[in-house]
């Protein structure tokens, strides 16, 4: 669910730190994630299911085993904040170095190797078309989509400038059971679960 705001689409930073402030208060006392775009306002209002987060849970170890020590796949808060785009963001994995996390506050996105989103069931279009497109402007050089409602995925690389602002130039499709590079370290996708039809 998406609470709209016309102000936010121009820009205006009032109105960005006032719905930032609103998330922040809200956070721990509401069911699930709140994140701002420049539509405003997203709510991912069901809990995630077990095959998310062990999608999550496996992507995050196949990294770390992969990665050097001081590079991390980091789950969790506190989030990724561009306050001049108007946009703050909980990616599911992010992959930086452990002493960028050293930081008041959320994390600066340019600092990031890659972000990771497992598509939400009841919201595919928040990781598949509003982080496709607001990544690229928190400058995040790579973002991977993994879907389990399908056992498919992407990796989008290489940012540059489009008259729409930043976009990712170049987009690497999988399917699961395919071995996927993100920045510089290649995992497996073998074993990862998929969403029951029931969903």
């Amino acid at each position: 669910m998406t609470i709209a705001s016309d102000n936010a689409q121009h820009g205006a930073p009032h109105v960005y730190r006032a719905m930032r402030d609103f998330v922040q208060s809200i956070d721990d006392t509401l069911p699930g994630k709140f994140e701002i775009t420049k539509e405003g306002i997203v709510h991912d209002m069901r809990a995630p299911v077990g095959p998310h987060e062990l999608t999550v849970l496996r992507l995050r170890k196949r990294l770390e085993k992969v990665m050097p020590e001081e590079i991390v796949a980091h789950t969790g808060e506190p989030d990724v904040e561009g306050e001049a785009e108007g946009i703050m963001r909980r990616p599911d994995v992010m992959v930086m170095a452990e002493a960028d996390m050293e930081v008041e506050g959320a994390f600066e996105p340019r600092t990031s190797h890659a972000a990771v989103e497992v598509v939400s069931h009841s919201n595919p279009d928040n990781d598949w078309v509003t982080k496709m497109r607001d990544y690229p402007l928190l400058r995040i050089p790579v973002y991977a989509v993994f879907d389990p409602r399908t056992g498919t995925g992407a990796v989008l690389t290489d940012i540059h400038s489009t008259p729409d602002g930043p976009r990712y130039a170049t987009r690497k499709d999988f399917v699961y059971g395919e071995d996927v590079t993100i920045a510089d370290w290649t995992i497996s996708t073998e074993n990862l679960p998929r969403y029951p039809d029931k969903y």
